[in-house]
């Protein structure tokens, strides 16, 4: 969020169930439309067609679920923050929780420019029915970390582009899920200044090892994000909320 507001706040917000489904810039639409139920005093841009000051982190792709999505909003005066995660949530589609809401410093920089890396459960099965073992699945991902470079074709900005996905992967470990009895990972991927979403690492692992089959992403879940400073890992509501403030209120 460049540029001073005099009531800069962060919320942090769950989007899962059936509104994975809705489009990043469709969810954009309904807080826009919950901002305005409540009647917050939005800052608005300058120019011939002002817009809310309303600045979304990292896009979550169509079909995921997330339990850490991130907004920062640009208020005109104080409000209190306690009671607005609740409020808010009430003016939103089911499936979308307001959690927590901080003020931040001013003029901190933008979510997109300073989450560096992100942590997912990935369920992950063939796409063939076949059942799909732990060890060979394992065995697979340890050969796909052993390289020093896995380069997999991937769509970006609706072209297809070749991409080296390898450096992006930080953490790559799976086990059997007690109740489903499926294969669940557990993945950390770097955001910058190389990122690759769940899907490119299985078309990395499919590429390194074939003989694993189709693989496909039965339920994907953000689960944690990241900024990383000085040697310190924060979460983006730790990272630039002024000390004590996120429960300010108006006076």
């Amino acid at each position: 969020m460049k540029g001073g507001s005099v009531f800069p706040v962060r919320l942090q917000f769950s989007k899962v169930g059936k509104v994975r489904w809705t489009s990043h810039r469709d969810i954009a639409r309904m807080f826009e439309r919950a901002f305005r139920i409540l009647e917050l005093p939005l800052e608005f841009s300058e120019g011939f067609s002002p817009h809310p000051k309303v600045s979304f982190g990292l896009a979550l792709s169509t079909g995921y679920e997330s339990n850490e999505e991130y907004l920062d909003v640009s208020l005109a005066q104080v409000i209190d923050l306690e009671t607005l995660p609740e409020r808010l949530t009430t003016a939103l589609p089911a499936g979308i929780t307001v959690l927590r809401a901080v003020v931040l410093h001013d003029r901190v920089p933008a979510l997109q420019e300073t989450v560096t890396a992100a942590n997912w459960i990935v369920e992950v099965a063939r796409d063939d029915d076949v059942a799909l073992g732990l060890d060979e699945f394992q065995t697979a991902v340890d050969a796909a970390l052993a390289r020093d470079e896995i380069t997999i074709r991937r769509s970006r900005k609706g072209k297809l582009v070749d991409d080296d996905v390898r450096g992006a992967i930080r953490h790559f470990r799976a086990t059997v899920d007690p109740v489903s009895g499926g294969i669940v990972c557990d993945l950390e991927v770097s955001t910058q200044p190389r990122s690759a979403k769940p899907c490119d690492v299985l078309a990395a692992i499919m590429q390194v090892t074939p003989a694993i089959g189709p693989l496909v992403e039965r339920r994907v879940l953000r689960v944690h994000q990241w900024i990383e400073r000085d040697g310190a890992r924060l979460s983006p509501l730790d990272a630039d909320a002024r000390p004590h403030a996120a429960s300010a209120r108006a006076s």
